[in-house]
C-alpha cells in the first residue's frame, strides 16, 4: 500500500505540471475564439459567441495572428493585416512579444492545452480561448 502512495505522489508531481514546453506552443497553431477577459479589477466578462476568429500560425519561435470571420459553409473571410509576434523564454516563461509601426506590446502565455489558451498582457489583463469549432450548413 506505501508503494502504490508514493507512486500516486509521483504521478501527481510529474503529470500535473504547469510548466510550458517549447513542444506546448505548437498547440496553438489554429482557430480561436475569446471565451472570457478577466480585468485586473477582479470583473470579468464572458462571450457566448464571437463574430471574429483569431487564426494563430506558429514556426520556430515566429508566428502571426490574424482576424477571421467564419462563414456558415465552413470558409473565413479574411483580410491581409496580421500581428507578427516573436516568442521569448524568460524566467521559464514564454512571451509573445508584438511590434507594428504603432505599437509594441506583450502577451504571457499562462496556459496551452489542445483546446484551450490564455495570456495576460501588461496592464494585468487575462484573455482566455478556446479552439474554434465552426458550424457547417450544408446546402
Amino acid at each position: 500500500m506505501r508503494v502504490v502512495s508514493i507512486l500516486t505522489f509521483v504521478y501527481l508531481i510529474i503529470g500535473c505540471s504547469d510548466t510550458l514546453s517549447k513542444e506546448d506552443l505548437n498547440q496553438l497553431n489554429g482557430y480561436w475564439e475569446i471565451a472570457k477577459v478577466s480585468f485586473s479589477d477582479g470583473n470579468t466578462k464572458e462571450y457566448k459567441v464571437s463574430t471574429s476568429i483569431d487564426f494563430i500560425k506558429i514556426d520556430s519561435l515566429k508566428g502571426y495572428r490574424k482576424k477571421v470571420q467564419p462563414k456558415f459553409d465552413g470558409t473565413f473571410d479574411t483580410s491581409n493585416d496580421a500581428e507578427f509576434f516573436l516568442i521569448k523564454e524568460q524566467n521559464g516563461e514564454f512571451i509573445l512579444h508584438y511590434k507594428n509601426d504603432l505599437s509594441e506590446w506583450k502577451e504571457t502565455i499562462l496556459e496551452v492545452s489542445r483546446d484551450n489558451f490564455s495570456v495576460s498582457n501588461e496592464a494585468g489583463i487575462t484573455y482566455a480561448y478556446k479552439r474554434f469549432n465552426p458550424i457547417n450548413v450544408k446546402k
